[in-house]
């Protein structure tokens, strides 16, 4: 575990996992490259989620994939016709 926090404009990834770490939200998996997410991690993600759901709802988009007006979603379907996934 981190004993002091990376600055963050030095490098963003280590400051984004000392910060995980020191808060105690997440530990190291024993699969590389995996971590597991503790219960008050997880707590804090639902509610993330929540809030941008309630933000994403009051918008006058459409919430099924590919048929939004945004010109990202719009690029993403094409990809995945063209190339069966989007890149």
């Amino acid at each position: 575990m981190a004993t002091k926090v990376t600055p963050r404009s030095e490098d963003y990834s280590r400051w984004y996992t000392d910060v995980v770490q020191m808060a105690d939200l997440a530990d190291y998996a024993p699969v590389k490259g995996c971590m597991v997410i503790k219960p008050h991690g997880y707590a804090l993600w639902e509610n993330i989620k929540a809030g941008l759901d309630r933000r994403f709802k009051a918008t006058p988009l459409e919430q099924e994939p590919g048929k939004g007006k945004c010109i990202h979603c719009e690029r993403e379907a094409s990809e995945r016709a063209i190339f069966g996934r989007a890149y």
